[in-house]
């Protein structure tokens, strides 16, 4: 093997683990979604009118946070539009809205309705 080609081999092997780090990082929040809850689908997904309804939700509970144009503040309040909320499952996200993430800074929304947690879905869907 030449020198060139073990400079190639030997970076080619470093982008790939830090791939695959990246990868695990990003989808490290989801894994702890209990499988049961993975693969829930949203049963307000084909209803029109949820999307203006979770936009609603979205306004009353979530923009202080997360800013008007779900792009958070760049800091702790993570953006909303996002490749994380993309590969998500509409149940995964409907846990994470039941369950938060004290630890940072996301409260729990198991006091609202389960129906205006899946409407929240459906909107951040629409936002994608």
């Amino acid at each position: 093997m030449t020198a060139t080609t073990r400079r190639f081999f030997g970076i080619f092997c470093l982008m790939m683990f830090a791939s695959l780090l990246l990868c695990a990082a990003a989808n490290s929040h989801w894994d702890r979604v209990p499988s049961k809850d993975h693969i829930r689908t949203n049963p307000l997904a084909t209803h029109p009118e949820s999307v203006p309804a979770g936009a609603l939700v979205y306004k009353d509970h979530c923009a202080q946070c997360h800013r008007s144009d779900a792009m958070g503040d760049g800091r702790k309040k993570p953006a909303l539009r996002s490749e994380h909320i993309r590969s998500a499952t509409d149940g995964d996200l409907e846990w994470f809205l039941r369950e938060g993430d004290l630890r940072h800074g996301m409260p729990s929304w198991s006091s609202l309705p389960e129906a205006q947690r899946w409407q929240l879905v459906s909107y951040l869907r629409s936002i994608q």
